[in-house]
């Protein structure tokens, strides 16, 4: 079983960032790859198959009604995004962007977050470059945001009821350290993002028709459906061999995170009887880990799918990024032992 799991890892890891079909049908991909690990694992069961076919609604259809919506809304939300952009200087209007959305995360949801984010992006009409670190560093601040209260990501809503705490518990624990992120990165966007294009007038964009958001859900639906079995599949070899680790350990470990579910990874690692360091370990490391490659988290997944980003285009920019968040807050939970 450990074998063909850490089999599985390496090409999940590796395969789309090689081979242009994969990468093209990336959903695809992780399904058959979900579908596998949990076999191997011997959780293929009806319940597991049930929860993999349900967990994706929500959030299908929040994308949908979401795409619906920014279809009827579009000239208007256009004409307000670029008059914003028209009265702060260009970056300057990206940081706030990314500010806002990473702190409001919490209360409209990621996945609301991250719609938002991608109607943005679409008005502004940055170069290819640009638009990518935007994308990524909004990503990064929705992910993090998100987790402050329950209702903002799984993650949040399965360590709030692990733990059995109340609506404020995470925020408590880890508001500090999460706003002190979502606002770096939000002024990173000042130093990493140069813009070579001017924001036009009007983003000459036909307005996007039903069939295509329809495709879009759909889409979101197979990528949520493979990352559940995904997680599911590996959930019994975290629990054989991570559970007992040191908990800064935990955090270096977490990275798997890029890849996997975060929420089902916090699940199978989080106690009740674990002190409050360990959980602000892990749930870090979940969390910033979460936004290196697409799979990582829902907004990088919504983001990259309607926008169009690579896989190869997306590790680029989000593992260095990512990376040096991790050392980071790394040296600051060091700190604190």
């Amino acid at each position: 079983m450990v074998a063909g799991l850490i089999v599985i890892l390496m090409l999940v890891l590796l395969l789309p960032f090689t081979v242009t079909r994969i990468e093209r049908n990336l959903e695809i991909f992780l399904f058959f790859m979900g579908c596998a690990a949990a076999y191997i694992s011997g959780v293929l069961q009806p319940e597991l198959i049930m929860q993999a076919l349900r967990d994706p609604l929500h959030i299908t259809i929040a994308v949908v009604a979401a795409g619906i919506v920014f279809r009827w809304v579009r000239v208007p939300f256009e004409k307000a995004i670029l008059y914003g952009s028209r009265l702060i200087p260009f970056r300057l209007y990206l940081a706030c962007i990314i500010m806002i959305l990473g702190l409001v995360s919490s209360i409209i949801t990621a996945i609301i977050a991250a719609l938002v984010l991608v109607a943005i992006a679409s008005v502004l009409q940055m170069d290819r470059r640009s638009e990518i670190r935007f994308v990524i560093l909004a990503c990064y601040a929705i992910g993090m945001g998100a987790v402050l209260t329950p209702i903002g990501e799984p993650l949040s809503t399965i360590a709030t009821n692990k733990l059995n705490e109340d609506f404020y518990y995470l925020m408590n624990l880890l508001g500090t350290d999460i706003i002190a992120g979502v606002f770096v990165f939000g002024l990173l966007a000042l130093f990493i993002i140069r813009p070579r294009l001017t924001v036009r007038k009007s983003s000459g964009q036909a307005a996007e028709s039903y069939w295509s958001i329809l495709v879009r859900g759909m889409k979101v639906y197979v990528f949520v459906l493979a990352l559940t079995l995904l997680g599911a599949g590996f959930e019994p070899l975290i629990r054989l061999y991570l559970l007992d680790l040191h908990p800064l350990t935990l955090y270096w470990i977490n990275m798997i995170s890029a890849v996997l579910d975060n929420a089902t990874l916090a699940a199978a690692e989080i106690s009740p009887s674990m002190d409050e360091a360990t959980i602000q370990a892990i749930l870090l490391g979940l969390l910033i880990s979460g936004g290196m490659l697409i799979p990582g988290n829902i907004p990088n997944i919504i983001a990259a799918g309607k926008l169009n980003i690579r896989s190869g285009e997306w590790a680029r920019v989000g593992v260095p990024l990512g990376f040096l968040a991790m050392v980071v807050y790394f040296v600051i939970l060091l700190a604190r032992q």
